[in-house]
């Protein structure tokens, strides 16, 4: 037996079209789209966006994500204003033991963790 992938589901938070607009924002490409769940990403990753708001289950929900230029990374954030256009918080460039890493906690209260 061979584990061929991991999507988890993320939560929208109370606002899901909202979420769902700030995860293409980020650039995550939509694999599919149905009325409560948005699949999103490519053959490298997978997360699939749930219309579901607990703030509590949201809160203490954490996904790491890799990407290749965390400097690059922030600054399409910055200069797409997505602070400014979708409430979230964006924490500044850390160096931890892993790497260089980035946190965004999005629209339903998941932190993000953006490691390069």
């Amino acid at each position: 037996m061979q584990y061929l992938s991991l999507e988890p589901f993320v939560p929208s938070g109370a606002e899901f079209n909202k979420s769902k607009e700030l995860f293409i924002a980020l650039g995550f490409p939509v694999r599919w789209d149905m009325e409560d769940y948005v699949g999103f990403g490519d053959d490298g990753f997978r997360f699939i966006l749930q219309r579901y708001h607990h703030d509590e289950f949201a809160q203490n929900f954490m996904l790491s994500v890799r990407v290749d230029d965390i400097d690059a990374f922030q600054e399409m954030v910055l200069n797409k204003k997505l602070v400014e256009k979708f409430g979230i918080r964006v924490g500044t460039i850390i160096q931890q033991p892993y790497g260089r890493e980035l946190n965004i906690i999005d629209i339903a209260g998941v932190c993000w963790h953006f490691v390069q």
